[in-house]
């Protein structure tokens, strides 16, 4: 289990963790919440992805009130995973991550809505191979607040690709999801230390909130 220690703790501080906050407008990216892993059985799932969205159900209904676009990946590859090039060679499993498996479509509790955007991607990052930056950039976004899958692979390269193109990264840390509890730890300190500011997500919650009353008035 990563633990989180005093040492730990006094070797970063100082250097790392600032704080960046919240800039003008921000953006919910929902990365990978699909049943390959949020369906007991199937090869990736993992029961912290499953409260991952669970817990990212009202973050999403917020945003849509308060405006905010909430942009959907997921993974498909085709049928030889020549897409995912040196991924897929990589982690071979990942090759069942075709259009026509079932376990490739959206968790049923976080089924986009017409307005959401869907964007499908070969690599970890929502970023690389994707129109993700220039869609954030028309839609006046400087902020993303990423959750899914899982905090140690995709949601961390994203943040990585993020702060590289100039957004504010904000990760709620209730609704970012792993196979085992370690990597998640290790990937939330690693993001909070270095590519933005994991929150809890009643404190990201009340920042969607500020957006629909300003929305309102």
């Amino acid at each position: 289990m990563f633990s989180v220690t005093d040492e730990l703790k006094d070797n970063y501080s100082g250097v790392f963790q600032n704080r960046i906050g919240f800039g003008r407008k921000a953006a919910i990216i929902s990365i990978d919440f699909i049943d390959f892993y949020t369906q007991p059985g199937a090869p990736f799932f993992g029961q912290g992805v499953v409260d991952a969205t669970i817990a990212s159900v009202p973050l999403y209904a917020a945003a849509r009130r308060a405006g905010l676009p909430v942009i959907y990946t997921k993974v498909v590859y085709d049928a030889a995973g020549t897409e995912g090039g040196m991924f897929v060679k990589k982690i071979p499993a990942l090759r069942a991550f075709t259009a026509d498996n079932p376990l490739a479509e959206f968790d049923a509790r976080v089924t986009p809505e017409p307005q959401d955007v869907v964007l499908v991607k070969h690599h970890s990052s929502a970023f690389f191979g994707t129109p993700l930056s220039t869609m954030l950039r028309v839609m006046e976004c400087d902020t993303v607040i990423l959750t899914g899958c899982s905090t140690s692979g995709c949601v961390r390269a994203t943040a990585v690709d993020a702060v590289s193109h100039g957004f504010r990264v904000i990760v709620p840390a209730e609704c970012v999801g792993d196979r085992h509890q370690a990597p998640h730890d290790s990937a939330l300190f690693d993001m909070n230390a270095k590519y933005g500011d994991v929150l809890p997500v009643a404190e990201v919650m009340a920042y969607v909130k500020k957006q629909a009353e300003a929305v309102a008035a």
